[in-house]
């Protein structure tokens, strides 16, 4: 009886380990997709020549090809003539994400972000990697130093 009920008391808290733990694997799956994919709109720009835009929504994000007007584009994100070259993406997660410095990141035709953004998880679940820093030449996954603090580049630590 004695090792009945051990055995059940050690399932119940590693049920409760396993839900946590799948939770942060989550997270942190959907922030290596996000990077890869800023990471591929950043390599497409510098080989294309053109700018390219992922735009930012609670719960998922589309890049963007400038194409509008033929042939190199204009320099600004036109929803309805641009090329969409990742169709509204959404995080599996079904948790929000946050950022500062607006809803949309632009790599120029150089493969340059035109401003520096910090895109975060705000679920305060703790995982490895659960924030993205852009900067004008890098993209760096980090963890948050407060999960579910502010999302801002002080916050984030690169790893």
């Amino acid at each position: 009886m004695v090792v009945v009920a051990i055995v059940g008391i050690l399932a119940i808290a590693l049920g409760f380990e396993y839900g946590s733990w799948m939770g942060g694997y989550k997270v942190e799956k959907q922030f290596k997709e996000l990077h890869t994919d800023l990471m591929q709109a950043r390599i497409q720009a510098m080989e294309r020549k053109r700018n390219f835009f992922v735009t930012l929504a609670s719960t998922s994000y589309d890049v963007y090809e400038d194409t509008s007007p033929a042939p190199d584009g204009n320099g600004t994100l036109e929803v309805a003539a641009d090329t969409r070259r990742l169709p509204n993406k959404t995080f599996e997660t079904g948790k929000t994400i946050a950022w500062n410095g607006g809803a949309t990141v632009e790599f120029t035709s150089r493969g340059l972000s035109s401003t520096q953004k910090t895109i975060c998880s705000s679920t305060g679940i703790d995982a490895d990697y659960n924030c993205i820093i852009i900067s004008q030449t890098r993209i760096n996954l980090g963890k948050l130093t407060n999960p579910g603090g502010a999302c801002n580049a002080t916050n984030c630590v690169a790893k």
